[in-house]
């Protein structure tokens, strides 16, 4: 356990942090802005790589948007898996299998043939990457001082945005090197470099002790409750068959959307697939509060996970996609300045690099502020101005940015916004479950949203490419519409417990209601 603060409670949280506090803090920061890089740089070269692996006549935005659903299901199958394997095993131990997964299967990405393999890889890699964030966020939780716990919290997250950074300089340098001529396609050169999160895996091996919180939780509960258990998570058993039947729709979903009949209209599809995901959200909340048991945490789970499916959904389902509108804008500008046409490739992802840049120089400050003012007026007010915000920026995006000097004030300001909510999934998580729980619920949280989220990007290109498709600009429209999902978070506020000013649940203690 963590010893008492030997200051006084009005000195600088840091001040509260030895060196072995710092250590882990790093090693965990590593690890998760690795993952960001990982998770930028497949944003910054799927279109390129659609481009050069699908068959004359295929849609790329259509299958962009698939290839983003099939990462975003490998992060929530391997966020569910390591997040109980991090209760279980332990959160060093996970850690280091999560960072080989990620990077090893980021390089295979670069051997792409056609659009499955690139599919194939980009979900066993998103097997790694979901299950990272869980192990780290509850590893730097345990280890902290309670005073300083929500801002390393909020610093680790905002750390991300490093990994989201130097993707931007690796896409602009090699954009670069692409547009003169001296590499061929930038976008393979991408993955390659994403194998190097490899030697953190190291430091973690060497190094890293498990938490003295998750150790006394393997001692204390002696058999009688087991860690990482869905089952003890959700206070009985009585959910698995509910859950196997909303799992199967979720698959019919992927099954209409991916394979329906091509004699289908789009819409059609997407009419069914909408369909079936509230059939499914609906078998989940029969599944999260049938039966009897205790229900604490299982209210945290759903409470935590409705938070974070707005969230997600904001960033992979419209946030990113606004990079795509800005290469549009970029390619018309190019074409309308004489720039010749074998120079604009290159020059367009050098300028994607850029406008990543500047959305994530937003989104440090953002995640960092999250911790800061939650501290001060409690974490759901925090969310709810966060989720409105969001909500507004996104649409002043899609609306608004038709002119290149746009991205240096704009996409600031949506990174500010959007990406503040994921400093307070940092923060927050970790303060709903007990120890013997924490990796598991909030992996529960932050990645079975994604099962659902990843219908978000298919639906935006649906939305493109079918319902709004005679409009000069259709995708303005589609991300407009999308925003709706910001609603969701705002819905769910009012039954979410207030943690400020609270220590880590344990037990015996349960959460103040």
């Amino acid at each position: 356990m963590t010893s008492s603060p030997s200051v006084a409670p009005s000195g600088p949280w840091w001040r509260e942090l030895n060196r072995y506090h710092w250590f882990v803090l790093i090693v965990a920061a590593l690890g998760w802005l690795f993952d960001t890089m990982d998770q930028q740089l497949f944003n910054l070269a799927r279109v390129p790589a659609m481009k050069a692996l699908l068959k004359p006549g295929q849609d790329v935005a259509l299958f962009s948007g698939y290839s983003t659903a099939i990462f975003l299901i490998g992060w929530a199958t391997g966020g569910l898996t390591f997040g109980v394997l991090g209760d279980r095993i332990g959160r060093a131990k996970t850690m280091m299998w999560t960072i080989l997964i990620y990077s090893v299967c980021t390089g295979l990405s670069a051997l792409s043939v056609g659009f499955w393999d690139f599919a194939f890889y980009r979900f066993i890699t998103g097997l790694g990457v979901g299950g990272e964030f869980a192990v780290g966020v509850s590893l730097v939780a345990e280890v902290m001082p309670d005073r300083a716990r929500p801002h390393a919290l909020g610093l680790l997250q905002s750390l991300s945005v490093v990994g989201n950074i130097s993707a931007a300089l690796i896409s602009m340098g090699l954009g670069h090197l692409e547009e003169t001529g001296v590499v061929g396609s930038a976008w393979r050169w991408m993955f390659v470099i994403g194998t190097l999160p490899a030697i953190v895996a190291l430091l973690v091996r060497a190094r890293l002790k498990e938490p003295a919180r998750w150790q006394a939780a393997v001692e204390q509960s002696g058999g009688r409750k087991r860690l990482g258990s869905y089952d003890e998570l959700f206070g009985n058993a009585n959910w698995r068959k509910p859950a196997w039947i909303a799992a199967a729709l979720v698959v019919a979903i992927i099954v209409v959307a991916f394979f329906g009949s091509e004699s289908w209209p789009k819409y059609t599809k997407l009419k069914i697939g909408i369909g079936l995901s509230g059939a499914a959200i609906l078998a989940g909340l029969w599944a999260i509060f049938g039966g009897n048991g205790d229900t604490r945490w299982r209210r945290n789970a759903v409470v935590g996970l409705l938070l974070a499916l707005s969230g997600i959904i904001g960033i992979w389902g419209i946030g990113f996609f606004s990079i795509d509108l800005v290469r549009s804008v970029f390619q018309k500008a190019f074409a309308a300045e004489g720039m010749p046409a074998a120079k604009i490739p290159g020059a367009v992802t050098y300028w994607a690099g850029v406008t990543t840049m500047m959305m994530n120089v937003g989104a440090f400050a953002g995640i960092y502020s999250f911790s800061h003012i939650a501290q001060r007026i409690g974490r759901r007010l925090t969310f709810a101005i966060g989720f409105v915000i969001a909500l507004l920026s996104t649409a002043m995006v899609f609306l608004y940015l038709k002119e290149r000097s746009q991205i240096f004030w704009m996409m600031p300001v949506m990174g500010f916004c959007q990406l503040s909510l994921f400093g307070g999934y940092a923060v927050y998580f970790p303060e709903l479950f007990p120890t013997r729980l924490r990796s598991t619920g909030i992996s529960f949280c932050y990645n079975v949203g994604r099962f659902v989220a990843a219908s978000g990007p298919a639906v935006l290109g649906l939305l493109t490419s079918e319902v709004y498709k005679d409009q000069a600009e259709p995708m303005r429209y589609a991300g407009l519409t999308m925003c709706a999902v910001f609603l969701v978070g705002l819905l769910v506020l009012p039954f979410a417990p207030e943690t400020s000013g609270q220590p880590l649940p344990e037990e015996e203690k349960g959460l103040a209601h």
